[in-house]
């Protein structure tokens, strides 16, 4: 019994994380790019391949319910509604890997 009700049922709940989910959300959604595909892509450190996947995630019926979760769940890293996620914020390029070039020519300020 749901403390504080009488009729041992949560006022408004209809499930909780411990039930078993219905088939239907456990079915691959076929139009969407990111299913049924390799992971790699969605968290891959080359910046050709994050602008790759940031590009596919533009035609996705689900790009803006993926990408706001994402925030809420501060998600560490990869690309989620199009946008890629790095330490739990949005980020507009990735920088490849390595350090800058020594003899690189600094910002004008």
């Amino acid at each position: 019994m749901w403390p504080g009700t009488s009729d041992g049922h949560a006022w408004g709940m209809t499930h909780s994380a411990y039930d078993t989910p219905a088939p239907s959300f456990l079915e691959p959604v076929a139009d969407v790019p990111c299913s049924g595909t390799d992971g790699d892509l969605w968290f891959a450190s080359h910046p050709a391949a994050v602008e790759r996947a940031k590009s596919l995630c533009r035609t996705c019926p689900l790009q803006q319910s993926c990408f706001e979760e994402a925030a809420v769940r501060r998600e560490p890293w990869g690309v989620w509604g199009g946008e890629l996620f790095e330490n739990g914020s949005v980020v507009t390029f990735k920088r490849p890997r390595g350090r800058p070039r020594k003899d690189a020519t600094p910002l004008a300020s």
